[in-house]
């Protein structure tokens, strides 16, 4: 009864934060459309949000849906399955489409926005450097996999490896996504344009996240549910730790405040007519 109880729980914790988290998704891209401008925000976390996402997608169709994968997660993991859930599967896909739709908007004759140039407008080379080599670090994973595939792949190297550096991808994006914005909140002295509201769901989403992992090892009666699926749980937690950083902006340190470039003259599309003329006056 127990044990029924616990996986109710657990299917309810994984679609609630799926939910959330994916709901998450649009805050951003919906302040934008209002604004009919990107100002406030960086290219820098849509673009590698991308690239987190589609590893993060593949990984988790692999171990969902490929015999040879769980096979070779068996192998080393106790004969488990996978702790992958569908709702993991299903988010991913949905946030490779939300976050496509944001960068997307960072290229103004597509949507009618105001052209925008200066810091954020543009991939910074610290984001590009690691798009290359996350890619790279895939391919050459691969190339070993091919080169050295080992008969015993609970040992040696294997194809699980290469869905490994996929899913390793995301969660080294995860690691330094949040910090363009971090530190463009701060040069601002300012959270304007960049949406609280999908912080606030990101933080629920990343706390059930990590509840659901828990429960699902749990049943398992083996921890290594968890070492077997590391992503899931940095990314709970890492998203976790950088939605309190963005709160503590929001909420302490600059309420309220107006980014550098509407304290420099540039009008606010958040502002009626009539408080703009009072701005002026």
């Amino acid at each position: 009864m127990a044990v029924t109880f616990l996986e109710a729980i657990s299917e309810l914790c994984g679609w609630v934060y799926t939910i959330c988290w994916s709901l998450s998704f649009y805050p951003q891209p919906l302040l934008n459309f209002r604004r009919k401008s990107t100002t406030g925000t960086t290219i820098d976390f849509p673009a590698i949000n991308v690239l987190g996402f589609v590893g993060y997608f593949i990984s988790n169709a692999a171990f969902l849906y490929s015999p040879r994968i769980r096979e070779e997660y068996a192998l080393r993991n106790h004969g488990l399955t996978p702790t992958v859930q569908f709702n993991d599967f299903a988010f991913a896909g949905h946030a490779i489409v939300l976050s496509a739709i944001t960068l997307s908007q960072f290229v103004p004759s597509l949507w009618g926005f105001e052209r925008r140039g200066g810091p954020g407008s543009k991939p910074s080379r610290f984001i590009m450097g690691i798009l290359v080599g996350s890619i790279l670090g895939v391919v050459i994973v691969a190339l070993i996999v091919l080169v050295r595939d080992d008969p015993d792949p609970a040992t040696g190297w294997a194809w699980i490896d290469v869905i490994y550096a996929f899913s390793y991808v995301k969660l080294f994006i995860t690691l330094v996504k949040y910090m363009p914005q971090v530190l463009t909140n701060y040069r601002n002295r300012s959270t304007q344009g960049w949406s609280i509201g999908q912080i606030l769901l990101d933080l629920i989403g990343g706390i059930l996240s990590i509840l659901q992992l828990g429960i699902d090892s749990y049943l398992q009666h083996d921890w290594s549910g968890i070492t077997g699926n590391p992503v899931k749980l940095m990314l709970g937690n890492v998203s976790v730790f950088f939605d309190i950083i963005f709160m503590t902006q929001h909420y302490c340190l600059y309420p309220g405040n107006k980014s550098k470039e509407y304290m420099e003259g540039e009008d606010d599309p958040l502002l009626g007519d009539s408080d703009r003329e009072r701005r002026i006056e």
